[in-house]
């Protein structure tokens, strides 16, 4: 036994068995686009849409009304909120400072999980 494998414990999946060469690597072509640049994967802004979602029902007098979609592209995701009519001023506030605020948290919550976001508010 090597001192790679020392601390090896039976059925540990973290180990591997052998060396690991170039041969051994599978390139996918189907993730590679134009310009030969590796696609980066779809991401999915699960904490920003909820931050997003939870602030608006707070918010708004119809929380049922609230809803939010994502649009990514790549490590950029934009968030689109939709709100009931009466809602919109609720959630744009007076000069906007609502609408500021909101988008500083989900710009937080998006860079906690490596993401650039931006929010939409749709009328």
């Amino acid at each position: 036994m090597t001192d790679a494998n020392a601390e090896y414990v039976e059925g540990d999946i973290n180990q591997l068995d052998g060396p690991v060469g170039d041969d051994d690597v599978d390139y996918d072509d189907d993730d590679v686009d134009e310009g030969n640049v590796a696609a980066e994967p779809v991401v999915e802004a699960e904490i920003s849409t909820a931050v997003l979602r939870h602030i608006a029902t707070s918010l708004a007098e119809e929380p049922d009304s609230v809803s939010v979609t994502a649009d990514a592209r790549g490590r950029r995701v934009t968030l689109s909120l939709n709100v009931a009519q009466q809602d919109m001023g609720r959630v744009i506030g007076r000069r906007g400072r609502t609408a500021q605020a909101i988008r500083a948290l989900v710009a937080a919550a998006g860079a906690r999980e490596g993401l650039t976001t931006s929010v939409d508010i749709v009328d």
